[in-house]
């Protein structure tokens, strides 16, 4: 390889020099995710079954919730709530990719759908968890979660609480918001107040509800008449 090639690329800034020799190592900055360990083995067989509506992405954004959440609710236990977050969503591999969004959609048409992939959902999660040799109690507990995660309207434990609070608020992020606009032909507005509807009054923990507050206010200040103008004003001016 030449030198040429070998060598970074000039960095460019508005600052004009390079800061990034300053960045902290990923290792000493707090709240930064990744997959390791056990949860990267849970994760590598659920994903062959997630390939449904988007169901791996959310799931990976979920995890990232999860353990957040975990953070701020030192009671609930991560060996059931991360490989919880990972499963929970497998069973909709299950249910024809065509049926998924009628399920979920407002005014339902095919709501049974949704205790069937929970039901789906808790039998591969204990065929996959039983395979990586987890602990029995924990297996069936993962299971007991994700068999309700949506249609139990109350937490049955705090890792239940930390599951449901964690699929719900992925509904918030910029990904589950985007992905809600394309599923039912909505504009970003239309899909802030659905999910914004389906979420802040159906959370089980305070470090939920203040994620989902903060969320939200974020969303709405980008979808505000004041931040459209904004982002229009440059374009403005560069056609004058």
């Amino acid at each position: 390889m030449s030198r040429l090639h070998s060598e970074a690329a000039p960095r460019t800034s508005l600052l004009g020099r390079d800061v990034a020799h300053l960045v902290p190592p990923r290792s000493a900055v707090p709240g930064l995710v990744e997959l390791t360990g056990r949860d990267r083995a849970v994760w590598e067989r659920a994903a062959a079954y997630l390939h449904v509506r988007d169901n791996d992405v959310h799931t990976l954004y979920s995890y990232g919730l999860a353990t957040a959440l975990l953070a701020r609710t030192p009671e609930a236990r991560a060996e059931v709530v991360l490989p919880a977050i990972l499963l929970h969503d497998t069973g909709w591999s299950t249910v024809p990719e065509d049926d998924v969004l009628e399920a979920i959609a407002p005014q339902a048409r095919r709501p049974e759908l949704v205790r069937a992939h929970e039901v789906a959902g808790a039998r591969i999660a204990r065929e996959i968890l039983t395979e990586l040799g987890h602990d029995a109690d924990d297996v069936e507990e993962i299971a007991a979660i994700i068999d309700g995660h949506d249609s139990r309207r109350e937490a049955i434990s705090v890792n239940d609480a930390c599951v449901k609070d964690a699929d719900k608020l992925w509904r918030i992020t910029p990904h589950g918001l985007t992905t809600v606009q394309r599923w039912f032909g909505l504009d970003a507005e239309e899909a802030l107040r659905l999910v914004s509807a389906r979420t802040h009054e159906h959370l089980h923990t305070e470090a939920g509800r203040a994620m989902a507050a903060a969320l939200g206010a974020v969303a709405a200040i980008g979808r505000s008449p004041e931040r459209r103008a904004l982002a229009l004003a440059p374009m403005e001016r560069n056609e004058e």
